[in-house]
């Protein structure tokens, strides 16, 4: 299980922002697992599903840009490392009932630091994406509940998300 951390890494002594100097720390396997959704209007989710959007393979892309977001998370994040991806691949549920597309990542890489942010951006990128390329049919589109659900890998262990804890917020 892992350890809490309390302590604030990214600032130095005058108390600014630093990257966080990872080079003492153990190469491990790391894998990062995040999740979230886009809900939309049942109209939408159908034309998503049969292929009738104009600009094209909704989830298709998504899965592209999803990765594409993993790639670039350190362009982004000022704080985050560049570093080695191993792999990264992203999945797509459909809820019908419900009208939403549940979105998972999973990123690995050996490496001194995690993938968690690069999980996170995956799911946030293939997110926005859906929105993209949907919005001209549904403007009221909600994408909600990123977040980690485990991590493991470095000195930190192993986290793994407590979903019924979740469930009873």
């Amino acid at each position: 299980m892992e350890k809490e951390n309390t302590e604030f890494t990214h600032f130095n002594e005058a108390g600014r922002s630093r990257m966080v100097d990872v080079s003492e720390k153990n190469m491990t396997e790391r894998v990062a697992v995040a999740k979230g959704s886009i809900s939309m209007k049942p109209e939408t989710l159908k034309k998503i599903m049969e292929g009738q959007m104009k600009k094209g393979d909704v989830l298709g892309v998504a899965q592209i840009a999803g990765i594409m977001g993993v790639k670039r998370t350190s362009d982004l994040i000022p704080m985050c490392h560049n570093i080695f991806i191993s792999g990264s691949d992203i999945a797509f549920e459909i809820d019908e009932a419900n009208a939403i597309i549940n979105i998972e990542a999973t990123v690995k890489n050996t490496g001194k630091t995690g993938v968690e942010m690069e999980a996170l951006m995956a799911v946030s990128v293939a997110a926005l994406t859906i929105y993209d390329m949907c919005k001209a049919v549904d403007r009221e589109m909600v994408i909600s509940e990123i977040c980690l659900m485990k991590k493991s890998g470095g000195k930190s262990g192993t986290f793994i998300r407590n979903e019924k804890l979740e469930e009873q917020k």
